[in-house]
């Protein structure tokens, strides 16, 4: 891997988080409605609805119920890769509007770089397996790509192409270390539906062992390190 400051990578990493992404998204809805329609904004909001679903109940799966591929250490897919490989190249798309067709799929390339970027900084921090950020980088690239080849021509209704990139611009320098508490929700809500105290934790799941065991905590800090952790810190 790439030796990089562990700052640097956490940085990255901050670029898919859901204090970031989540902003980020429903202000490109907006802008959507402004400048094109509400249907535009409605099935940009629905396509990222979707992925967000299919990402909490992979996780929900897991912590719940112990779900996963021991084979592929998987145990859901990654939420930051997801989220960015989804949010940055349709961001690009409406910064772009007016620009060349080969500038846009540039724009849109670039924010699947990005997005992928954020990906492999999930396994380098030891938040996400290899299958788990790749899974989770597809299925973020297949919502931006089917909205962004749907709506290619599309045309706006005059919004500033100036004014969006700077508020996107600084909604993205001012969020970018806003973090927002994921995966604790995500297994509070697995914990209810499966009536289970404790949820699965990587590490006991890839040795087929019980999940209530005393002393168990209640979540883990990193969901590839095959040891137990505290739960002073969750990933999406």
């Amino acid at each position: 891997m790439p030796d990089l400051p562990l700052d640097l990578w956490t940085s990255i990493t901050n670029l898919g988080g859901a204090g970031l992404t989540f902003p980020l998204a429903f202000a490109i809805a907006l802008w959507l409605a402004a400048g094109y329609s509400w249907r535009m904004a409605a099935s940009w909001l629905a396509l990222l609805g979707a992925a967000i679903g299919l990402v909490t109940l992979t996780k929900i799966a897991f912590l719940g119920w112990g779900v996963g591929v021991r084979s592929y250490d998987f145990t859901g897919l990654s939420g930051h890769a997801m989220m960015s490989t989804s949010v940055y190249p349709v961001a690009f798309f409406l910064m772009l509007q007016g620009a060349r067709p080969t500038l846009r799929a540039a724009g849109v390339a670039l924010g699947l770089v990005i997005g992928i970027v954020v990906a492999f900084s999930r396994v380098v921090l030891d938040a996400h397996s290899p299958s788990e950020a790749v899974t989770g980088t597809i299925v973020g690239a297949l919502t931006a790509l089917v909205f962004v080849r749907y709506w290619w021509e599309a045309r706006s209704g005059g919004i500033s192409t100036a004014v969006v990139t700077v508020s996107l611009a600084a909604l993205t320098l001012a969020l970018h270390d806003v973090r927002v508490p994921t995966h604790r929700w995500v297994t509070d809500i697995a914990l209810t539906v499966s009536g289970h105290d404790q949820p699965y934790v990587r590490a006991k799941w890839k040795a087929n062992r019980p999940i209530h065991t005393p002393g168990t905590p209640t979540a883990p800090i990193s969901q590839t390190r095959d040891t137990l952790t505290p739960a002073t810190q969750r990933h999406a």
